[in-house]
């Protein structure tokens, strides 16, 4: 066993752990942060996969964007009400049934698959593909990228206001 098969089943168990501590969990922030942990030990799994612009835009788009919204929700809900948001588990049985038969069928397909068959002509095309991602972003796409981020400022920024606006008239 190598090093780099060593780090694949730690963040792989990293990831599962955090994925059924966030089943069990009670406080919706705590589950946010353990929903991080648990898009970041992906992102891992992507970067030993050598799909580098997946791991990037993983961290991005899920840990970076939607789950600060996420935060800043749970956050704002629970300033507003007084009281933190705590989930109550009503359907375990069921739930735990789902869990172990979608398992079941995770381990059948994941058996019968063939990984670290050829790494270094799945390599360099993924790094073509990255190459070529990345010069349409910066060439013939910029206009639209820095839309994008503008647009996603302008959303932060209101956000903001509304959240400082709601403060200032419960208090």
């Amino acid at each position: 066993m190598n090093f780099v098969t060593i780090l694949f089943y730690f963040f792989e168990a990293v990831a599962a752990l955090a994925a059924l501590s966030l089943v069990l969990v009670r406080n919706v922030f705590y589950g946010a942060l353990i929903l991080v942990v648990c898009l970041l030990s992906l992102a891992a799994i992507y970067v030993l996969a050598f799909a580098e612009f997946v791991a990037v835009t993983q961290i991005l788009i899920y840990a970076g964007g939607i789950l600060v919204v996420i935060i800043f929700g749970v956050m704002l809900t629970a300033k507003i009400a007084g009281k933190p948001l705590v989930v109550k588990h009503t359907n375990v049985w069921g739930g735990t049934l789902a869990c172990v038969a979608l398992f079941t069928l995770l381990l059948y397909f994941l058996s019968s698959q063939k990984f670290f068959e050829d790494g270094k002509d799945k390599m360099q095309a993924a790094d073509t593909a990255i190459n070529t991602i990345g010069f349409g972003l910066m060439t013939e796409f910029v206009l639209p990228f820095e839309v994008a981020g503008i647009l996603l400022l302008a959303a932060l920024i209101g956000a903001a206001v509304i959240a400082s606006s709601i403060k200032s008239r419960n208090v």
